[in-house]
């Protein structure tokens, strides 16, 4: 992608029209501090741009507001409208602009993930799609679906369970083998082509191709029994049995065979709710949800921001999207869909028949959610602007914790929510670097600075702990510009022992805590931004302490040097499964003869008898 970068410091319609070229590409409004305020793409910028700086009858509120803020403008070109599309993404996703339609949701949906580059691979729930050759099915609407996917797929079809990308050698086979739901590859010789025979009725019933599963399963029960193989015949036959009553549960909404998304959009003042339907092969096999706020933003903006930030965000994309409200550029983001989904992609808003009724059911459920919803809802950053004496309501707020054993191994943490959502993007980890011994207050400040050097500020900087750890942020804090100060507050837990009826919250100035009632909604926001900060800071004191005791247990086995600990690290995964294995599924890696490995097993059996 070629990129060429401009600046333009002068927004004067006639200053513009001279400078802005008429190619694809990106531009960003920035605010007089350099701060980013909108990011858009263009097919052609000068006439986009030109658009905003004409006139202002004929723009928006929240565009208005945008532009009397705007200090410069930097456009990127591209070679494309496509690769503006993508950079466009990218951008939005780093900076967050705040005049941007943001789709946020707090929740990395689950997906199942088979990896056929394996000879035995296993079905894995994960939360992330990479692009690393992999196949992955979902999303799912919540861990629990997907377990009870999972659980049909691993009563009806004998896919391996143990971890690892290879199945470990054992001497005996584990429960699953003997209950029937695995073929046992530890233990057994399966031929390749009969664990790849599963994967393809596996890999059908997760493309939602059930009836093809069903034919292809009564043909190979047929041949069974014409073969004399009747144990093999009654294997298939209690599969179709289990098959048949998944197909009878599922609820068919079109007579078309073909796989299509179905986006409806309600909206109600500044909160919007989608509802996405997943139909594939005429069935409807799941939904999703999400709700979030945007400031006077039209349905068609947010629809066209939820198609562009749902879809580049990994997912599968079918060739058939059907959307509730009209968008802009519909023809270019069906373009850039194709490019992303490897083939043709139609987006369009139905106005008859069987796709308008589809599109009808997926607004009628965001309809009512929305209404479910709006009974209990309140502005609840509004709250926190009341009840911690802030000069503006808080959009952002940053929480910072440190976690560590007796000095060893200190980390620092930051955790990112928006609009009271978590917003991972933004969270940080920090190795403690200035602090050899035990010092919480000192550990939170160098934590507190490293993050507040690298500007692009919160409105309210929370910390986890007392007074003490308050003050000592207030100093860091004290240290930048007035105007760029964000407001602080501390959360500190109750103690018991004194009766305390509910966690203690203390802002600067103040010599008590603030009168925060145990059911306080501000009390329960912070708490749980607390919460999400602290189990992110124990979670990677784990990993790093983790770490170095890996390292420190292979590399006390002489012969064991960094690439042979590497090799048996990728190999096995972890010391519990290494310490599991016979020496002699060891002795197959290269460099490792039977002696190592069985000083490998010492090693880590004499480690395991002294815990």
């Amino acid at each position: 992608m070629k990129q060429v970068l401009l600046k333009h410091q002068d927004l004067d319609p006639e200053s513009l029209r001279k400078s802005l070229p008429a190619k694809p590409g990106v531009y960003l409004f920035k605010d007089g501090a350099e701060r980013i305020l909108y990011v858009g793409k263009a097919k052609d910028l000068k006439k986009r741009v030109l658009s905003y700086v004409k006139s202002s009858d004929d723009l928006s509120g929240k565009t208005r507001m945008m532009i009397s803020r705007a200090g410069c403008l930097e456009t990127i070109i591209t070679d494309t409208e496509n690769e503006a599309f993508i950079l466009e993404d990218t951008l939005i996703k780093r900076h967050m602009p705040r005049y941007n339609v943001i789709f946020r949701d707090d929740k990395r949906y689950p997906c199942l993930r088979l990896d056929l580059r394996h000879t035995y691979p296993r079905l894995q729930v994960v939360r992330r799609i990479r692009k690393d050759g992999a196949l992955y099915y979902g999303p799912f609407s919540s861990a629990g679906s997907v377990r009870d996917t999972l659980k049909l797929i691993e009563t009806v079809f004998p896919l391996r369970k143990c971890r690892g990308n290879r199945p470990p050698k054992r001497s005996r086979p584990c429960l699953n083998y003997q209950l029937g739901r695995c073929l046992g590859p530890c233990t057994e010789e399966v031929p390749a082509d009969v664990y790849g025979e599963l994967l393809v009725q596996v890999r059908l019933f997760l493309e939602g191709r059930n009836r093809e599963l069903l034919g292809r399963l009564s043909a190979d029960m047929k041949s069974a029994a014409d073969s004399l193989q009747f144990e093999r015949a009654a294997r298939i036959r209690d599969r179709i049995r289990g098959m048949k009553q998944i197909v009878e549960r599922q609820n068919v909404v079109s007579g078309s065979m073909e796989d299509r998304d179905v986006i409806g959009l309600a909206g109600k003042g500044d909160i919007f709710q989608v509802v996405i339907l997943h139909v594939r092969k005429g069935a409807l096999a799941g939904s999703l949800s999400f709700r979030f706020r945007s400031r006077n933003a039209s349905q068609g903006e947010v629809m066209a921001a939820f198609v562009k930030q749902y879809y580049a965000g990994g997912v599968f994309i079918p060739g058939d999207i059907l959307i509730s409200h009209p968008v802009e550029d519909i023809t270019a983001i069906g373009s850039w869909l194709s490019d992303l989904g490897g083939r043709r992609v139609a987006l369009h808003q139905p106005k008859r028949g069987e796709k308008r009724r589809l599109v009808g059911m997926a607004v009628k459920n965001a309809e009512n959610l929305l209404e479910r919803q709006a009974a209990g809802d309140v502005d609840i950053m509004e709250l926190v602007r009341v009840a911690l004496q802030m000069g503006h309501r808080p959009e952002r707020i940053e929480c910072i914790d440190i976690s560590n054993i007796q000095g060893s191994q200190a980390v620092g943490t930051v955790a990112a929510f928006r609009e009271g959502e978590p917003d991972s993007s933004r969270y940080r980890n920090y190795r403690i670097r200035t602090q050899e011994g035990i010092d919480d207050y000192a550990m939170m400040a160098e934590t507190a600075g490293r993050r507040l050097s690298k500007g692009d500020l919160p409105d309210l900087l929370l910390v986890d702990g007392g007074k003490g750890h308050l003050a000592a942020v207030e100093r860091v804090v004290n240290s930048l510009r007035p105007a760029d100060r964000p407001a602080l507050a501390a959360i500190a837990k109750r103690d018991e022992r004194l009766g305390e009826p509910a966690d203690k919250v203390f802002i600067p100035g103040r010599r008590n805590p603030l009168s925060l009632g145990p059911d306080h909604p501000v009390l329960h926001l912070l708490m749980r931004i607390r919460d999400e900060t602290h189990r992110r800071a124990v979670g990677y004191h784990r990993r790093l302490r983790g770490k170095a005791m890996t390292a420190s247990l292979l590399d006390a086995v002489p012969g064991i040097g960094p690439k042979r600990k590497k090799a048996l690290l990728n190999r096995f995964g972890d010391l519990e499964v290494i310490s599991r294995t016979a020496p002699e599924a060891l002795s197959e890696l290269p460099g490792i003869n039977l002696k190592t490995a069985q000083m490998v097993l010492d090693v880590l059996k004499t480690k395991e008898s002294h815990r």
